[in-house]
């Protein structure tokens, strides 16, 4: 623009035009660019998922190397980067994670908050050990009958 006084209007289009978008795994292949590109941001307003998408996608997301102190707690919970109260707080106040405004919670949290992989993993391994204990049961009973049925003899 110029530097003219109330010339606030450009006659001119951009000089420089970007002719393809940022790509922020172009050249960092790492193991750590996959899981800052895959992690799910939950718990957050809209505003604040908006911020960490950002960051996310013009590689200024930095993940955090050992947990952070919560305000609410003030335990070493805060295991998210840029976040300032742990999941268990945000979770019990219904408020965002990062900014701590009661604001509508896009992607609310799961119900375990440490991590919702292996709930899920958990639950089914827990499934899978009850159908094998009913089997297993199935079988304790008919052990009985023939056992009994030979004592009848």
């Amino acid at each position: 623009m110029s530097s003219q006084k109330g010339n606030v209007t450009r006659s001119r289009p951009q000089k420089h035009q970007n002719t393809f978008s940022f790509k922020n795994d172009k050249f960092d292949k790492s193991v750590q660019t996959k899981k800052i590109n895959a992690k799910l941001h939950d718990g957050v307003c809209q505003h604040c998922k908006e911020v960490l998408e950002w960051r996310v996608k013009y590689s200024k997301y930095k993940p955090l190397s050992k947990p952070k102190k919560c305000v609410k707690c003030l335990q070493k919970t805060v295991k998210d980067s840029y976040h300032t109260m742990c999941r268990p707080c945000a979770y019990q106040l219904e408020v965002c994670a990062k900014c701590g405004k009661k604001e509508d919670i896009v992607i609310p949290f799961n119900k375990d908050p440490e991590n919702p992989e292996t709930n899920q993993r958990s639950s089914h391994r827990r499934s899978c050990e009850r159908n094998e204990e009913s089997d297993d049961d199935v079988d304790f009973d008919n052990d009985l009958d023939d056992k009994s049925d030979n004592q009848v003899d």
